[in-house]
């Protein structure tokens, strides 16, 4: 054997970098502010999982698509939002959610998840056993609407062999296993839930610090509300005729409007925060990621999703936190 071959063969192998997403409803928009601070670090991962939202920005990651669903999210708006809870009392959930998967499905497409140009897996719940469930092939749409379904909210889907899944948060909200087990040597974990207790389903204006004094933005977003308002009263009819009870609470946290009693998915929006911050803990103590990005969010309601500028740019500002452990990692050439 000659001398380069020699050197060659006693080469270490490059590290397999995987990028962990994990859960958090809108929170989940400071996944792209996360990958975006990556890129210009010149750190590109090797392999993406996720978990709940964190699917889904990892599904438009790993096909190319990022871009298009960014320029997307930026410009929800609440109206946007309510437009596409498509109710209807049946199925195990208040939403069926057709309307959000079409909607994104224009933004990423459906590709397989074995084309992707970045090897991809994210992460569901069977509702029978609560086993996890690594769906690693097949649609990417399905895959993304299964680990989703957050429970009373989203209607269950139905897997291959006829077992009901739901929400990937359940069981296992930050997927650092999964990304191990597809081969990831160096793990970087975005976790949405660190400072999340006692947040709301929506949360109300004065959290929004908004400048009183910019009177064009402030008139636009009465307007954008009065919208909301006429769209809510339609759905809310149907709701109340649908399940026959008052609704109030809930509408009201919805328009945003101040109530003495939390609404029926603030409460449930701060049951599920608490799941989900206890079950991250737990896991990511036994299998602790390398690098563990975690983005100050508590400002970021459950559903406010027509806060992705807000998220995107704490994506990124958390990810400067750790600049000096990525820059240590072994086989990273950071470019700045």
């Amino acid at each position: 054997m000659t001398e380069v071959a020699r050197k060659t063969s006693r080469a270490k192998p490059v590290p397999k970098i995987a990028l962990v997403l994990g859960s958090g409803a809108a929170r989940g928009w400071a996944h792209i502010g996360v990958i975006r601070e990556l890129e210009e670090l010149g750190i590109k991962p090797d392999l993406v999982v996720g978990s709940s939202v964190g699917a889904v920005v990892g599904g438009a990651y790993a096909s190319d698509n990022l871009d298009r669903f960014e320029t997307w999210i930026q410009g929800l708006r609440r109206v946007d939002i309510i437009r596409l809870l498509d109710l209807k009392m049946s199925g195990g959930g208040f939403l069926q959610g057709k309307s959000l998967m079409g909607a994104i499905e224009q933004q990423i497409g459906d590709p397989a998840i074995e084309d992707l140009d970045i090897p991809y897996a994210c992460v569901a719940t069977e509702l029978g056993s609560g086993r996890e469930v690594w769906l690693r092939e097949g649609s990417l749409l399905e895959a993304c609407r299964a680990s989703i379904a957050l429970p009373g909210m989203f209607a269950p889907t139905r897997a291959d062999d006829g077992q009901l899944l739901v929400d990937g948060g359940l069981v296992n909200p930050v997927p650092v296993s999964l990304a191990r087990a597809l081969g990831g040597d160096i793990v970087i974990a975005v976790n949405l839930n660190g400072d999340i207790i006692g947040r709301h389903f929506f949360l109300h204006d004065e959290d929004h610090n908004e400048d009183d004094g910019d009177v064009q933005d402030s008139e636009r977003r009465h307007a954008e509300e009065d919208d909301s308002d006429e769209v809510l009263g339609s759905w809310s009819s149907r709701l109340k005729t649908g399940i026959g009870v008052s609704l109030d609470s809930y509408i009201s946290s919805l328009r945003k409007k101040e109530s003495p009693d939390p609404g029926l998915f603030d409460v449930m929006a701060g049951s599920i925060d608490i799941m989900q911050d206890r079950i991250t803990r737990s896991r990511m103590a036994g299998e602790p990621p390398d690098i563990h990005i975690t983005p100050k969010l508590s400002h970021i309601g459950l559903m406010d999703f027509d806060r992705g500028e807000e998220s995107v740019a704490e994506g990124r500002e958390a990810t400067r936190r750790r600049i000096e452990e990525l820059a240590a990692l072994p086989g990273v050439a950071m470019k700045k």
